[in-house]
């Protein structure tokens, strides 16, 4: 399916464009991190985690006030924009009973009158349990993109063609967590599912856009590397559009009508898929061409990167050069 019949954009032209775009985006994913950090869920720390709401409007100071005063000392909390719902995280309770959570919450109730709360959801998890968690965590993402490296090297008979689509992976995957790291939200096990999903995303879809140029420098011999790229991105861009399209229609819906249980992994869907598709593109196949520019020119198993400047002036040299032949 075309959805657009014929484009001519010279993805290659603004490669050094992208390349700014990427590196600002990367730094300030790294700057976020190194300043802020990541805020990991009860899934790694270990902790109790609420999820309530207000049936009337209440300030967070007044029910960080309240939730102190009941038990539940340094809370984190967090309200849903637009709603009277609050996710609340009390880290390391030292595994307290259920009963004495139940008891702080009447607490609550009671200072709080007049405004009553519904409770949503509550979960535990020890500190035990959260580093287990954690280290598996840790291994999931590991052995994934083990396996993506391992996959690539099959893939393509050229080593760069595989760096190219890691380096595009890891860069939405920083992108991913810097996000996350700049807006204060919490990364649990779903968020790491979701991670894991954006990579897998990501380099199918640059594995897409390489198979179409390894097919065009079969039959289009004569062209320059970077004609042969360009057009080639240019033909999978209806097919990259498609399904992101699709796949944001998905995940917006999540994000807008799936509940607060999900919002976190939904918002990081949307931001994973945007990055993801602009790094197949504007990432894995300009630093394709800038290595074979640089370090492969001439090379008898690449093609050599000519202008169309220089190969129409050597045509017309040629064309002078050529003497008439006289008629027997």
């Amino acid at each position: 399916m075309q959805l657009f019949p014929k484009t001519h954009f010279d993805f290659l032209g603004l490669r050094w464009k992208f390349f700014a775009i990427s590196g600002l985006l990367l730094g300030g994913s790294v700057v976020s991190l190194m300043t802020r950090g990541i805020k990991y869920g009860i899934d790694f720390t270990g902790g109790t985690e609420l999820q309530i709401s207000f049936d009337k409007k209440i300030d967070t100071s007044d029910l960080r006030k309240a939730l102190n005063n009941s038990g539940l000392n340094n809370p984190a909390i967090q309200r849903y924009v637009g709603t009277n719902t609050f996710m609340i995280r009390v880290q390391n309770l030292n595994g307290q009973a259920t009963d004495a959570l139940d008891s702080q919450l009447k607490n609550l109730q009671a200072a709080l009158p007049g405004n009553t709360f519904h409770v949503d959801s509550k979960s535990y998890v020890g500190p035990a349990v959260g580093k287990h968690l954690f280290q598996q965590a840790l291994w999931a993402i590991a052995l994934s993109l083990s396996g993506i490296i391992v996959y690539l090297g099959f893939r393509f008979a050229n080593p760069i063609w595989g760096l190219a689509g890691i380096i595009a992976l890891f860069h939405d995957v920083l992108a991913t967590y810097g996000f996350f790291s700049l807006m204060g939200f919490h990364v649990d096990l779903l968020i790491v599912s979701a991670i894991l999903t954006i990579g897998g995303y990501s380099i199918h879809d640059t594995i897409v856009i390489f198979d179409r140029i390894r097919e065009k420098l079969r039959i289009m011999r004569k062209e320059s590397l970077r004609q042969v790229m360009d057009e080639s991105m240019n033909e999978t861009l209806s097919r990259t559009i498609i399904t992101s399209s699709t796949v944001l229609i998905v995940v917006s819906i999540l994000y807008f009508f799936g509940g607060k249980v999900i919002h976190h992994f939904a918002l990081a869907m949307v931001f994973g898929t945007i990055v993801g598709t602009y790094s197949s593109i504007a990432v894995a196949a300009p630093l394709v061409y800038e290595w074979t520019l640089r370090h492969e020119r001439g090379r008898p198993d690449e093609k050599p990167v000519v202008s169309q400047k220089n190969s129409a002036s050597s045509n017309k040299y040629e064309r002078k050069s050529k003497k008439p032949v006289k008629n027997a």
